[in-house]
């Protein structure tokens, strides 16, 4: 069949397949139920002076993304579903702008690197997850970044630990592994007393990473923390389907932010916002309900049995920092919200993590609601070895030194029925 052209100045259909319609209203920010998602790499601009303005409008740092449509570029600079969740990560950590990232790593990248510059310093917790570890002490030296760590929990030793270079005081609480809290409120009097004889270029920043806690349990800038690093992989992503980090924190880091993310590369897809703006965020506080009631049980079991030797969970009155934890980790209404996370370490006679060797391998092939998998947050409950597994980037007698024992598992909880995990615990501390 030959498709007629009505006119000689309209394209064969060939080409309308390719271009269709051009130009549409349909999509309206303000009326979707579930958010629209972009599949564009790119965008298209009505003139070069049109694409003039939005370069120009891009590098610019006056404008205020909640009140100026911006004028879409390319995906690695900016698109509307990343920009829709970046506007509701903000809001959930009582922040004024966000930022994401392709993953956790690429935020903490990002604050650490826009933060301190050649020849400054960072000081750090002691205890750090393992990429994050290996970020500090093996490449920000590379470019000239140094670096100190201390145990945050003692306000002299970082006190001590600050420097006239220092630009940044970097932690997580609760800290991976081991649940450890970091009075946030404390290090940000020891921060301010260390900025007062400071110039606003020379100013100290506190960066904190969120993710075990959410900001569902907790909101580090409401505590002074500047900025918050959040890894959307874990709770706020809650399905375990896409990875993806952000940064939440003040306007005006905004613009280093994001032209850090275009030069670097390291933007969040819309296919893995999406997942995250649609079914993570809006059922964050229905599953860290549910997640928290399970952890409560499983760590009281578990504190309860001849075979575990130590059980820290912030919600268990026998933590050594429950009164910081329930100051520290609430929820938007005030309640207690100690989290979903567990870590326990097994009798271990001998000091070689065997036990827990065992108690793992059996859980690995045996336990119907254990999975053996890094990670956490997930509706699944997942269960790992840090020292040997996720911390694997710290040397040995680091982690001895530091308080990590071979003997650890760190435990995220899941959704399911909590008495079938007990007893798929009960089920492998035999094996242990």
């Amino acid at each position: 069949m030959i498709l007629k052209r009505q006119s000689s100045d309209e394209p064969r259909m060939r080409t309308r397949l390719i271009h269709g319609v051009g130009h549409t209203g349909r999509w309206d920010y303000n009326h979707h139920v579930v958010p629209p998602m972009t599949a564009s790499a790119t965008f298209r601009l009505e003139s070069a002076e049109r694409g003039a303005q939005a370069f120009s409008e891009y590098v610019a740092d006056d404008n205020d993304p909640r009140t100026h449509s911006p004028i879409y570029i390319y995906d690695r600079l900016d698109e509307p579903t990343r920009g829709m969740l970046e506007d509701n990560l903000a809001y959930a950590e009582c922040g004024e702008v966000a930022v994401c990232f392709a993953t956790g790593m690429s935020a903490i990248s990002a604050a650490l690197c826009t933060l301190a510059h050649q020849g400054e310093h960072i000081v750090a917790h002691a205890v750090l997850y393992g990429c994050t570890y290996s970020l500090v002490t093996t490449w920000l030296p590379r470019y000239g970044i140094q670096h100190s760590l201390v145990d945050m929990s003692d306000m002299d030793a970082l006190r001590t630990a600050i420097t006239p270079r220092t630009r940044v005081v970097y932690l997580e609480t609760p800290v991976n592994p081991d649940l450890k809290l970091i009075d946030i409120a404390a290090v940000r009097g020891v921060i301010n007393a260390v900025n007062a004889d400071r110039d606003a270029d020379a100013r100290v920043w506190i960066v904190v990473d969120n993710t075990f806690a959410t900001p569902f349990c907790q909101r580090p800038l409401e505590w002074g923390a500047d900025v918050v690093c959040q890894s959307l992989t874990k709770g706020i992503g809650g399905f375990g389907t896409d990875v993806g980090g952000a940064l939440i924190g003040p306007r005006s880091l905004h613009r280093e932010w994001i032209l850090y993310r275009k030069d670097f590369g390291g933007s969040l897809s819309p296919k893995c916002a999406w997942p995250v703006l649609v079914n993570g965020l809006p059922t964050l506080a229905t599953r860290m309900i549910n997640h928290q009631k399970t952890a409560m049980h499983v760590a009281t079991f578990l504190e309860s049995h001849p075979k575990v030797a130590r059980v820290c969970y912030p919600g268990l009155p026998s933590f050594p920092q429950h009164e910081l934890a329930r100051r520290q980790m609430t929820d938007y209404r005030g309640h207690f919200a100690p989290g979903s996370m567990v870590y326990f370490e097994l009798c271990d006679a001998e000091g070689l993590g065997r036990p827990a060797v065992r108690f793992i391998d059996w859980a690995a092939g045996n336990a119907y609601t254990l999975t053996l998998a890094v990670s956490l947050g997930q509706i699944k409950t997942l269960i790992e070895a840090p020292y040997s597994m996720t911390h694997a980037a710290m040397p040995a007698e680091e982690k001895r030194r530091r308080g990590l024992s071979p003997g650890g598992i760190r435990m995220s909880l899941g959704l399911e029925d909590w008495h079938d995990i007990v007893a798929d615990l009960d089920a492998a501390l035999v094996q242990a």
